[in-house]
Parts: structure tokens; C-alpha cells; sequence
């Protein structure tokens, strides 16, 4: 990453939400140690959440109403921090209508209604939108995708991804950590053309009425268990299963399945097994997705920011989020979009509602989707 300095000092802030999604996957710790960036002023409702935050970031003033915050403190760079993806739009809203570039945790949104608005909002007022789909930034996902770009396992043909599949398996599953899968699926092989999908609850089909509000409250789920295709270009072809209880998180991550070999990335699965994320190649001509010839990938060192103070936590996510945000403020210098941006995020969550689109409809759907709703909600 090369060294692109802002030419004066930036002035960052965060909005949480104690209770309700609090500060998502550490977001309003990701400008720590950044060079020229100030960490200046928290948002979060309820006091006790906020001054533990202020003091994790080491921010100078804290905020019940995030917008006083906005209007106040006149900032550069915020973080939308809430996992509870409700609030995102609103404040997503506000923080581009005070000028600032947005980072925000994932999904961007509960439905694509809402996905529209917000980008929509950020277009109108000329900031940029950054998504924690942290992958991109961190190895050992950017060594597999050299790979992939260098040939070394010939022609990618398919990608095969899961979900954690523990008490949220299924649809919960697709949402909440399925949408890394997709953000990594299309990463890899573009933007689908198609998706089929088929959705059931102890062995039977979901419909409409068997919709509930997500664990997380990041909107409608359906389902204990997913299998969903999609189409990209070229002929290769993407997977995604999740059944609940099935895996534990043993098998969440993708496989890369290509004419002369097979790349398996598995997330770390932190706390339980905060060693890192494992890279594995074989060569077998076909191998299954967890057996076989695999042998280990080594990835270069983690990349990190240019002039940064060493982070107090090493874990590759936290710095994913360093990586993120400095980009975030480079796209605003460069006039270009992020690298995990607000329509990349989009797309993933177009992937995921287009599972129950299909489902319902029982046929295979075009991407992008045309209706913009939740399939889940529509009368």
C-alpha cells in the first residue's frame, strides 16, 4: 500500500449504539495509530456504552444524539458502528448531509430499498461509502486471489462457500455472515447473472409467513436450511449452503475450485481459533472440497498502514478495518470508490435476497434484482 498521507490533519469520529447492535466488529477502533487522523468524538446514547468507548478509542468528547455530534465537530471520516443494520440508513444520511466519508459495518442495510437510499444519499452529497467486508484488505484472502489472477489453479470453474452454521444456520446464517461469502464470490468471479435458491424449515418449504426478525435485528430471515446457485460469467459456477448445527463454523469460508487445482480459504474463527485464516492448495484434478493433497499456503505479512503506530490488537479483522479506513480517505483524495464500497455491498446483499426471490418464485432470477423490497415482505 503505498504511502498517500493526508495533507492535513483528520478529524474521524464514531457512532454506536449501546444495546442495539453497540459498536459492531470494533469499528470505532479502526483509526488508532493512523497517522494524521484524530480521533475526536464518540456517539452512542448510553452513557455508560459511550464512556467505555471514549476511553477504548481514545476520543476527547462524547455525544448522546449523533447528530449534535455531527453538527459540532465538523468531522472528516465516520463510522456508522451498529451491527444492527435498522439504524444504518438514518445515520448514514446524516453523517454525508455533515460532509463526512463513511465507513460502516456490514450488511449495509435490510433490504435493498434502503441499500438504494443510502447510496443514493452519499452520491447526492459527494462522499464516499466503505463497507467491512475486511477481506479485502487482509491475507491471506489477497494471496488467493493473486493466484487465482496468476492461473495457478488453471481456469476457476466454481466457488463453493458456507456459512457458520451453528444455532443461526440457514437463513440467519446467509445474512449475517453468508454476505462475506457473496462479497467474496463476486470478488473473485465479477458479478452473477442468475440465482436459483431454495429455502426450508425441518424439511419443508418456507413461504412468506415463515419469516422472522433476525437474532441481530439486520432484517428478515427465513429458513434452517439454504442451498443456493448463481451463474457468472464464463460458465463458473457459485454455491452457498448453510444448514443449522451442520458445521460450527468448521467449514464457514469459500472454495476455489479450478482446472488444475483447488484453493481453500477458512475463516479464523475467533475467539475459539484466533490463530489466523488458512490458505490450502491442492493440485488433485478433484478433489473434494475438504480432503485431498492440500497442503498449506504461506501468505506474505500482514500489509498494513504506511507510518502506522503498531495496533494494541493484532487480529487480522481489527486491521482490516485500519486498512479499510485508510483507503476510505485515500478513494476521497483519488475521487474513486473504495475497495469494499457501498455498491460492492449492494450486490453481496442482492446475492443473498435473491435466494428467497428464487424460492418463492420457484424459478431461477436475473441479477440484479428488479424489485427492490425484501422477498420476505412482500404482500
Amino acid at each position: 500500500m503505498t504511502d498517500a498521507r493526508p495533507a492535513r490533519g483528520i478529524r474521524a469520529g464514531a457512532i454506536g449504539h449501546t444495546g442495539h447492535g453497540d459498536y459492531g466488529h470494533r469499528l470505532h477502533l479502526a483509526y488508532l495509530g493512523l497517522p494524521g487522523v484524530e480521533m475526536v468524538a464518540i456517539a452512542d446514547p448510553d452513557e455508560a456504552g459511550r464512556a467505555r468507548a471514549m476511553a477504548e478509542a481514545g476520543a476527547q468528547r462524547g455525544y448522546a444524539d449523533y447528530r449534535e455530534m455531527l453538527a459540532r465537530e465538523k468531522l472528516d471520516v465516520v463510522s456508522v458502528c451498529p451491527r444492527q443494520s435498522f439504524e444504518h440508513a438514518a445515520m448514514i444520511a446524516a453523517a454525508a448531509e455533515a460532509g463526512c466519508q463513511i465507513y460502516v459495518d456490514k450488511p449495509l442495510a435490510p433490504d435493498l430499498n434502503e441499500c438504494d437510499r443510502i447510496i443514493e444519499a452519499c452520491d447526492r452529497c459527494g462522499v464516499r461509502l466503505a463497507v467491512a467486508h475486511q477481506a479485502r484488505y487482509v491475507e491471506p484472502f489477497l494471496t488467493a486471489r493473486r493466484m487465482v489472477e496468476r492461473g495457478e489453479i488453471g481456469r476457476l470453474v466454481s466457488l463453493r462457500g458456507r456459512g457458520k452454521e451453528d444455532h443461526r444456520g440457514g437463513g440467519e446464517d446467509l445474512l449475517e455472515l453468508g454476505v462475506h461469502v457473496m462479497d467474496l464470490m463476486r470478488w473473485f468471479a465479477g458479478d452473477p447473472a442468475w440465482v436459483f435458491g431454495a429455502v426450508t424449515r425441518e424439511g419443508r418449504d418456507v413461504k412468506r409467513a415463515d419469516a422472522f426478525e433476525s437474532s441481530g435485528r439486520i432484517g428478515l430471515v427465513a429458513g434452517d436450511s439454504v442451498t443456493a446457485m448463481y451463474g457468472f460469467a464464463g460458465g463458473v459456477v457459485g454455491h452457498f449452503e448453510s444448514a443449522r448445527g451442520d458445521g460450527a463454523g468448521r467449514r464457514w469460508g469459500l472454495s476455489l475450485v479450478g482446472t488444475e487445482g483447488t484453493l481453500l480459504l477458512r475463516f479464523a474463527n475467533a475467539p475459539r481459533e484466533p490463530e489466523r485464516t488458512t490458505l490450502r492448495l491442492s493440485r488433485s484434478s478433484a478433489a473434494p472440497e475438504d480432503r485431498g493433497d492440500f497442503v498449506a499456503v504461506e501468505a506474505p505479512v500482514e500489509p498494513t498502514v504506511p507510518g502506522a503506530t503498531p495496533p494494541p490488537d493484532a487480529h487480522m479483522w481489527f486491521n482490516g478495518n485500519r486498512l479499510a479506513v485508510w483507503d476510505l480517505l485515500r478513494a476521497a483524495a483519488e475521487n474513486r470508490d473504495p475497495i469494499s464500497s457501498g455498491r460492492d455491498s449492494r450486490r453481496a446483499m442482492e446475492m443473498v435476497l435473491g435466494v428467497y426471490a428464487s424460492h418463492l418464485e420457484g424459478r431461477r432470477v436475473a441479477l440484479p434484482l428488479g424489485p427492490r423490497g425484501h422477498p420476505l415482505a412482500r404482500g
